[in-house]
């Protein structure tokens, strides 16, 4: 009996589904588009939804005030990072020296590509930097990064793999942040991540070596 009614239920709720995805997509966009425009300060639930077209009580059928629409819109980047480091860290066939210079290439070239969506996100992190759900999305991040330093430096004992990993995420969010501060063209960008790859490089090379 299940089998026989689930397709007519996903047929029922697809409608609604796909239009209800449409609508949070809408109002996303409209996020971006004002934050881009107008920066954090002015950045209101009421000028999302008219930039979405939308009424504002729609608009809170699925985000209950501007802290929720920031923070999915910052939960939504950093879930999209996870998930590019995930794939590059976690590519065992290639060398992790190789793997750590295109995942800062990689990192450091998004962060460009979406500065003043970044640059008003920071602007606006006290509305959402305590949220909980952001505490799992980096734990996954650090799982992530600590696997790879496993391959890395398998002869280094884990306090020192620790510690090499957690230099490696903090200077490349703040290379990543600095570099948000103003237009760069791209060529610049692959410079400075190419200049930190080695540099890191060289500094897991040495750990090696003790």
């Amino acid at each position: 009996m299940n089998d026989r009614l689930t397709p007519r239920i996903s047929s029922r709720k697809h409608p609604k589904q796909t239009r209800s995805a449409g609508l949070v997509a809408a109002i996303l966009e409209a996020a971006v588009r004002v934050l881009a425009e107008e920066g954090a300060q002015r950045f209101t639930t009421a000028r999302v939804a008219e930039k979405a077209g939308v009424s504002v009580g729609s608009l809170y059928q699925y985000f209950p005030n501007k802290a929720s629409i920031l923070y999915r819109l910052q939960s939504d980047e950093w879930k999209e990072t996870t998930e590019q480091w995930r794939v590059i860290l976690g590519d065992t066939a290639r060398p992790p020296l190789d793997r750590l210079r295109d995942v800062v290439r990689s990192f450091l070239r998004s962060e460009a590509e979406e500065a003043s969506l970044r640059v008003a996100l920071d602007d606006a992190a006290p509305l959402y930097r305590n949220a909980v759900e952001a505490e799992e999305i980096h734990s996954e991040g650090d799982r992530i990064v600590a696997a790879f330093m496993v391959e890395a430096l398998p002869g280094a004992q884990a306090p020192a793999r620790e510690m090499a990993a957690n230099l490696i995420v903090m200077t490349m969010t703040a290379v990543g942040k600095e570099l948000t501060e103003k237009p760069r063209p791209a060529a610049e960008i692959d410079a400075y991540a190419d200049e930190m790859s080695h540099m890191l490089s060289a500094y897991l090379t040495s750990l090696q070596r003790v």
